[in-house]
């Protein structure tokens, strides 16, 4: 099995890459171009639809290699859906509200028609049945997830780096549970097709994802979350939300920023994690690095806290409580929260 994994990974990453150039060519056609400005990073103009050859390769290996129910068909039309709304965007910056709209329909597919719910949680032993509240819950689960991924791509390759990590982390721990279902191959389809857009966006990029990509992701995450661990344990999310950790700390903590300062939560700024590594003297590269080695760092903790072993659980608690703690100095050290900018 893991022969066959390995090969079906290289195939999607062939043929995710062989879509780059093509995704290329298209945004230059229809405009999907990342104009520099004082917010971005980068500076030189960029074609913003790699999200293409990721949905490209996801939809070649979904046909191929999975028996379509009416299940995944939800998952298609959903992700297609936010794939297009994503795409839009690239070509055309739409508003806020506009694209939310988007993502809730896509959500609401998935949820609906593909029928994926998180019915019920187990905390502490008191179970809590979310009853007719698991698809509102679910949906906007999926709209959180989106939104996750589409915050933390702003550096070359952090993104598809991140997302590759989880993709890699979920195909490792279906390997120790011996689950070999829908989520297995979503998350080999995932990787390959991410893998393969990655090696063009890796630092210094010649193409970035946009929106088509970053969203789409994000609800690829969200599925596989839903999909795979929605045993009704609470570990049960947990677990699959930490191996993304470092985008959902830099949501939440740009969330009580804006909060903290009197502005949108919707409002961009330059005050990420990676924006202050960057303030840190770190070079792109050296800060992607960073974010991936502190994010590997979750992902290990999370897959050895599944191997249900006593002294494996004890490891996985003792690697968040000391990333917990570090981030919190982190931002007590930085201004990814407070100005902690010193008069001169």
């Amino acid at each position: 099995m893991l022969t066959k994994t390995i090969l079906y990974i290289l195939i999607f990453t062939i043929l995710s890459a062989l879509m780059v150039p093509l995704a290329k060519k298209i945004a230059n056609h229809i405009n999907a171009l990342d104009i520099p400005d004082a917010r971005k990073v980068h500076t030189k103009i960029m074609p913003r639809f790699g999200g293409f050859a990721v949905f490209m390769g996801f939809l070649i290996g979904v046909l191929t290699l999975l028996d379509v129910n009416k299940q995944l068909v939800g998952i298609l039309i959903a992700g297609f859906v936010i794939f297009l709304t994503g795409m839009i965007d690239d070509i055309q910056p739409i508003k806020a509200n506009v694209k939310m709209i988007g993502q809730i329909i896509s959500a609401s597919i998935a949820v609906i028609y593909g029928n994926l719910l998180i019915n019920e949680l187990t905390i502490f032993g008191l179970i809590i049945d979310f009853g007719f509240w698991a698809y509102p819950l679910t949906i906007l689960f999926i709209v959180a997830c989106m939104n996750i991924i589409n915050l933390i791509d702003g550096l070359d390759g952090l993104a598809g780096g991140i997302c590759s990590i989880f993709y890699l982390s979920v195909i490792i721990i279906c390997f120790f549970q011996k689950r070999f279902d829908l989520e297995f191959y979503l998350s080999v389809i995932m990787l390959g097709s991410t893998l393969g857009f990655l090696i063009f966006n890796f630092y210094p990029a010649s193409i970035f994802m946009g929106d088509s990509g970053s969203l789409f992701m994000g609800f690829m995450i969200a599925i596989i979350s839903i999909l795979g661990f929605k045993i009704t344990a609470f570990t049960s999310i947990i677990i699959p939300m930490s191996l993304v950790a470092i985008p959902i700390i830099d949501t939440f903590f740009a969330i009580l920023r804006r909060l903290w300062h009197n502005k949108s939560i919707s409002e961009p700024d330059k005050e990420h994690l990676h924006h202050q590594l960057l303030k840190m003297k770190c070079s792109q590269l050296k800060t992607v690095l960073i974010i991936y080695g502190i994010d590997i760092l979750f992902a290990i903790a999370s897959i050895i806290y599944t191997l249900n072993d006593n002294r494996t659980i004890f490891i996985g608690r003792i690697i968040y409580i000391v990333l917990f703690i570090a981030t919190i100095i982190f931002v007590l050290k930085s201004n990814i929260i407070f100005d902690n900018k010193k008069d001169k």
